[in-house]
């Protein structure tokens, strides 16, 4: 199996190959460079491989939640190469290409949202996939819904976000915390490859990005009279 992924969420920008269980990929720090890396890496993994474009069975990409302009262009990157080779789009949670290498079985992904708001996802790790305990959300890391119980493994930014508030009302329920972590390519093709082995992967055109915020454009107003309630 032969996938190509996009991560471009978050500040940071990632392409990865996926060859029957080998990984290769360009991870790097690029705020508002996304498009212009995303492709030209895409064309130098496939070539440093011996890869040909039509020779890749699908097209994976991180479809958010993340930055409204991340999440829409790697989406956009992704049904465009899939529609131009005629290849399926096996779309991978953000919040779960980010939990994935997380230690431990019960794992939180929070990704700084910014406006004072956090993406927060809650899993579990069975074999090859992450059961997600409940929906993905955007709220206040002070007052988003938490799943019960200990043990779980925090990674993202949002742990970092509000002052730390999601550590502090986790407090020794939370046995570990990576608070500056990224999404990556590579773990969102690790992902892909067996939901494509499942049946997952969907037409390009099916695609839809996930923002979970119905809004998510403020005016400046908007941005400030929302600052002023918190």
């Amino acid at each position: 199996m032969k996938l190509l992924a996009f991560e471009t969420s978050t500040e940071a920008c990632s392409v990865a190959l996926w060859l029957d269980g080998a990984v290769r990929e360009r991870f790097e720090l690029a705020p508002r460079r996304h498009a212009e890396l995303a492709l030209p890496w895409a064309q130098q993994l496939l070539a440093e491989a011996g890869v040909a474009k039509t020779q890749l069975d699908a097209i994976a990409v991180g479809r958010g939640p993340g930055a409204f302009t991340g999440v829409r262009l790697g989406v956009a990157i992704a049904q465009g190469i899939a529609l131009a080779l005629d290849r399926p789009v096996v779309p991978v949670s953000t919040l779960a290409a980010l939990a994935w290498p997380a230690a431990g079985e019960r794992i939180l992904a929070a990704i700084d949202a910014r406006m004072g708001e956090v993406y927060l996802g809650a899993y579990v790790r069975e074999a090859d996939a992450l059961r997600a305990l409940q929906a993905e959300a955007v709220g206040a890391p002070g007052a988003i819904p938490l799943p019960a119980g200990a043990g779980w493994h925090g990674i993202g930014t949002g742990f970092a976000a509000g002052d730390g508030a999601l550590p502090a009302r986790l407090g020794a329920s939370l046995a570990a915390v990576a608070a500056d972590a990224l999404p990556h390519a590579a773990d969102v093709a690790r992902l892909a490859a067996p939901a494509f082995a499942r049946g997952e992967a969907l037409a390009p055109e099916r695609v839809e990005p996930a923002y979970l915020r119905d809004h998510v454009a403020l005016t400046l107003a908007e941005q400030q009279a929302r600052r002023a309630t918190r």
